[in-house]
């Protein structure tokens, strides 16, 4: 069984769409069979991997509310190791729709039982904000990635997503930890962003990722054309650092999978 990790922060504006998609496609490019589950009604994950949303007829939604099986809404990518469960508009309205379901913070963990053996990672990229949405994807996940941006009010609102972290543990998934901390938006030509990487890692302390994602222009011109960073330029800036971040995640990860040989191959 391989590991589902969030891509959690309910502020925008932080890279979370970046890091999901970046994440799991440099996971993916050192051959880590993946798939990325776009939970964000926004639907940027989907898009960013090249699939126009308003095309998509099973997607997350209908797996969610239309009792869809999960395998029938799986649509592959550029990258040969690298799936998506795209995201729908509808997502929207999901979370009034199952608010009267039985067992209704358990639908996204219930439906992905079938796949969970078949990927070595899950990513799944959350809405910015802790709705039923994300409260879904905590409790299917092994744990949380927390991307902050360098920027002021890094640390504005984390108390209300590590809150939210503790009651999904103390109710839904005890399971539940913390991935890691990810410094982004981070520039080098500014004090700011030291001071504020800084503040990051004496709050955070040894779960901040060694890994930081600077500002990059590649990075940001990326999910225009459909493409993550390592297909559209895999020598900048950007796509290096997460192909750091992903090697970090796999060293992090040999201890829990020891024996597993699709854990353990050479990043």
């Amino acid at each position: 069984m391989g590991k589902i990790i969030s891509v959690a922060n309910q502020k925008g504006g932080v890279g979370k769409t970046t890091t999901a998609i970046n994440l799991a496609a440099s996971l993916a490019a050192i051959e880590h069979s993946t798939l990325i589950i776009d939970i964000d009604p926004q639907s940027n994950s989907t898009s960013g991997l090249g699939i126009e949303p308003k095309t998509v007829s099973n997607s997350v939604y209908e797996i969610m509310v239309g009792g869809v099986e999960v395998n029938d809404s799986i649509r592959e990518t550029e990258l040969p190791f690298l799936d998506l469960i795209p995201s729908h508009i509808n997502l929207v309205g999901a979370e009034i729709e199952m608010v009267d379901r039985n067992r209704r913070e358990r639908i996204l963990s219930n439906a992905i039982v079938p796949v969970k053996d078949k990927y070595d990672f899950i990513i799944i990229d959350c809405p910015p904000s802790l709705g039923l949405l994300t409260i879904n994807a905590l409790t299917a996940s092994d744990s949380v990635l927390i991307p902050v941006q360098c920027e002021y009010f890094a640390l504005e609102g984390l108390g209300q997503l590590l809150n939210t972290i503790k009651i999904v543990r103390q109710h839904l998934n005890p399971e539940l930890d913390i991935e890691g901390v990810l410094l982004t938006m981070y520039d080098t030509r500014t004090r700011l962003s030291n001071q504020v990487a800084e503040e990051v890692k004496r709050y955070f302390d040894d779960r901040v990722f060694q890994s930081i994602i600077a500002r990059n222009v590649r990075l940001a011109e990326a999910p225009s054309f459909g493409k993550p960073a390592i297909l559209y330029d895999a020598t900048s800036v950007g796509s290096k650092n997460y192909l750091s971040l992903a090697r970090e995640i796999i060293q992090r990860n040999r201890k829990l999978f020891k024996g597993s040989p699709a854990l353990t191959k050479q990043g």
